[in-house]
């Protein structure tokens, strides 16, 4: 008896004017500093291996730091006006990129922000992007409750308070929330191709920390757009749940939102979780040594618990050599500097002379 045959589905490549009319069905408001830049980093290269390093510059979208929430953020409040919301109720960590960010947004368009912030993975100090919640103006409540399901049923329970008091709030939600922000890292992609093309070159990788939409978004860019390289996803946090499965089916979610019929498995999302060193919010010797190398080569910083580890897991691919010499490879800069001066004892260089006592 004959065997069956694997079945694969093929889908329609898209250009990418195609895929911009696909996501212009979605409402968007206007936060970005965009197109952001791409710039090669050639100093740091030539440290690393021999190939070409390009770090496309999502540090500067503008918007109380920048960074790749403020992307997301076009969509997210979008949607949250387009239901009427008056109050966004968010949270993460104390030293939330993503809130910092939403913060500064609902800032710029007259939205109230309740804030719910996690110190399980850090602690409270008022500095970083904790300093900048409460400087433009949102309610932040910290909580000891770790970041995942715990945080989500709070904000959950915080809402329902909110909506017995005749507000609308616009609250944090891990199945809806994320679908609309992955949309807006497939724009990126775009922008990638367009600036390497117009050097005629293409991606032989692409290299971004995330473990939800922006990781996601991109996978799906990849799929639409018909990209073959690789995409490596550099995991800041490790979730209670499986993170190529949770990743797919954002990005599924995010295709649903623009009626595009592509679907991605977990087999398409390369994520790795190898570079978290101590956990989450917490400074990797890997990562405190990608930062500092990348700031003294190319006077670029980093964010010292995200986009750090992402570069450390680039380093080790060059250095070990899974990369082919003469790559041109991409690393996407996702922000987050401001937390720096609230890592600071974790990250003074140890020839900085004297310390504080």
């Amino acid at each position: 008896m004959a065997k069956p045959q694997a079945v694969y589905m093929t889908y329609p490549i898209l250009t990418p004017d195609e895929l911009r009319q696909a996501v212009a069905r979605l409402p968007r408001v206007d936060l970005a500093h965009l197109p952001t830049p791409l710039e090669e980093a050639p100093r740091f290269a030539d440290r690393v291996g021999s190939s070409r390093i390009f770090i496309k510059r999502d540090d500067c979208t503008g918007l109380l730091f920048g960074g790749n929430k403020t992307r997301h953020n076009e969509f997210v409040l979008a949607d949250a006006m387009q239901q009427g919301a008056d109050v966004l109720v968010w949270g993460a960590s104390t030293q939330s990129n993503n809130c910092r960010q939403t913060a500064a947004a609902c800032a710029k368009l007259g939205l109230d922000c309740q804030l719910h912030l996690s110190r399980a993975t850090g602690h409270d100090e008022i500095q970083g992007n904790l300093l900048l919640d409460y400087l433009v103006g949102a309610k932040v409540e910290i909580t000891d409750l770790g970041i995942g399901p715990d945080l989500d049923n709070l904000m959950q329970e915080r809402a329902g308070v909110l909506r017995a008091h005749g507000r609308k709030p616009y609250v944090w939600d891990r199945h809806h929330v994320t679908a609309v922000a992955a949309v807006s890292y497939l724009l990126c992609l775009i922008e990638i191709l367009g600036q390497l093309r117009r050097q005629r070159l293409e991606p032989s990788a692409i290299y971004v920390s995330s473990s939800g939409s922006t990781g996601a978004g991109l996978a799906l860019g990849k799929l639409v757009l018909g990209l073959e390289c690789p995409l490596r996803s550099i995991c800041p946090i490790r979730w209670p749940w499986n993170v190529r499965e949770y990743m797919a089916e954002i990005g599924n979610r995010a295709a649903a939102l623009l009626e595009l019929p592509h679907r991605l498995t977990a087999k398409d999302i390369d994520a790795s979780e190898d570079y978290l060193g101590p956990g989450y919010g917490k400074v990797s010797p890997a990562g405190k040594d990608a930062l500092e190398l990348l700031a003294r080569s190319e006077g670029i910083l980093l964010d010292p618990v995200y986009t750090s580890k992402a570069l450390a897991g680039l380093i080790d691919d060059l250095r070990h050599q899974r990369l082919a010499a003469g790559s041109t490879v991409v690393f996407i800069h996702t922000g987050g500097t401001p937390a720096v001066f609230a890592y600071r004892d974790e990250l003074l260089p140890t020839n900085s002379g004297e310390r504080r006592a």
